[in-house]
């Protein structure tokens, strides 16, 4: 209980002590040299007493204008840690607007990027291909040897029609051929037949 008690009055001697200068003993020493000085017998200890009041009232003086300035100095602290914070706060928020910004232009990067790769595989086929001059000629090649070829066509057509209507004809012939072989022959066997009957009626 003594520790905890003597830890107590520590801790309410530095509180009424302030930031620890001693301002709370220069005050009891004040209080005493005061109380000296009025019961100080000879003019010589009174004027002595009269000085350490005096010096001690010095030393609290200043105690107390550092203190102030100390305490101007805090709250201009506070000031600047605010405006710091604030600019913080600030550039955070400018950070994430940055951010977001640097983002879209990713994606915008991204789609640009994937358009160019899609380009250069279009551009890869079309080099596979031949270009709209030469297709052209190509196409205007094929018009004039299909225009040959409907020609030849033509051409083989006529021919053809001409040798069917030439087999005709020949058929036609090797049947009027054979009908006058045929009527040829009828007419010598019946020359022969009639020759025949001759003979047997001069033999009789």
């Amino acid at each position: 209980m003594g520790a905890v008690t003597d830890d107590e009055v520590i801790r309410k001697r530095l509180l009424i002590d302030g930031d620890g200068a001693g301002d709370d003993r220069r005050i009891n020493l004040l209080v005493k040299s005061f109380i000296k000085w009025c019961n100080s017998g000879s003019q010589e200890e009174g004027y002595s007493q009269y000085q350490r009041m005096l010096s001690t009232l010095s030393q609290c003086e200043f105690s107390m204008g550092k203190t102030l300035l100390v305490y101007d100095m805090n709250l201009r602290e506070m000031e600047n840690y605010e405006k710091i914070y604030k600019d913080i706060e600030n550039s955070i928020a400018a950070a994430h607007e940055k951010i977001s910004e640097c983002k879209k232009q990713i994606l915008q990067a991204k789609r640009i990027r994937k358009n160019r790769q899609e380009y250069d595989a279009l551009a890869k086929v079309i080099q596979h291909h031949p270009d709209r001059h030469e297709t052209l000629k190509q196409l205007e090649a094929l018009g004039k040897e299909l225009q040959h070829l409907s020609h030849i066509k033509e051409n083989v057509e006529d021919k053809l029609e001409l040798r069917r209507k030439q087999f005709h004809v020949l058929l036609s012939t090797i049947h009027e051929l054979q009908q006058t072989l045929e009527n040829d022959e009828k007419l010598s066997e019946a020359e022969e037949s009639q020759e025949t009957q001759m003979e047997t009626e001069t033999k009789q």
